[in-house]
């Protein structure tokens, strides 16, 4: 990450959407507004990543949220793939093999890793039925330190952890947080949720933002709220 990130740039919308066409009117009717969009795996399965590649083609900047977890080799090779296809950003779990084999597929490209440290939908009650033995503070702070140490370009956490996070990491890495929810937003599947304004406060540098702007009235007239209150969060 280099230089100051307009506000625009630090709204990333979320097409969780499950059908290409849907994604394509969403992308029109936001226009302008929006620079950046998060495409994963519902969409991909839809025939998504034809359109990541048109995305950027068109001048957008596009997150493939995969969330890579698999044998070195493969998660070098889908890596490589994810670069060629000219994505920004790229997640991968938070597991040290893993996060190695990205930053080798990466290689000297544009593209910029993310780990997962914990799912924003997770809870320390998830995390205990999963076979874990940690909080997820103390989950985040490990794989946190991991990723830093491996040479990930940033991390996707929940906004609570954000800024004991950007504390300890100062400004070496860029993190990237769904859960945020503008006030008076239902908060969904997320357990974890901050206001746009709250999270530039606690050091985030990208917000991942799907129904709040998806599902609104006029989804160009509530992204570009979302900016104004991120425009006044940095003065």
């Amino acid at each position: 990450m280099s230089g100051e990130i307009s506000a625009r740039d630090r709204v990333i919308v979320a097409l969780d959407l499950s059908d290409v066409e849907a994604a394509e009117k969403a992308v029109w009717a936001l226009g302008d507004s929006i620079n950046f969009y998060k495409i994963g795996y519902e969409l991909v399965m839809a025939g998504g990543l034809n359109l990541a590649e048109d995305l950027v083609q068109g001048g957008k900047k596009v997150f493939l949220d995969m969330k890579l977890h698999d044998i070195g080799n493969t998660v070098m090779h889908a890596t490589r793939a994810a670069a060629k296809l000219g994505a920004t950003f790229l997640t991968v779990h938070a597991f040290p093999q893993t996060m190695r084999a990205a930053v080798e597929g990466r290689g000297d490209s544009d593209l910029d890793i993310l780990a997962v440290t914990v799912l924003t939908s997770w809870d320390d009650d998830d995390l205990k039925d999963a076979g874990y033995a940690s909080t997820v503070p103390e989950l985040v702070a490990r794989r946190a330190a991991q990723a830093e140490a491996i040479g990930i370009d940033g991390l996707v956490c929940s906004p609570a952890e954000a800024k004991e996070l950007r504390q300890r990491l100062g400004a070496k890495m860029m993190l990237v947080t769904p859960g945020i929810r503008p006030a008076g937003a239902e908060k969904g599947d997320q357990k974890r949720v901050m206001t746009p304004s709250d999270a530039i406060k606690a050091g985030v540098d990208y917000m991942v933002i799907g129904r709040p702007i998806l599902a609104a009235t006029d989804p160009k007239a509530a992204a570009d709220a979302i900016v104004a209150e991120i425009e006044n969060a940095k003065k």
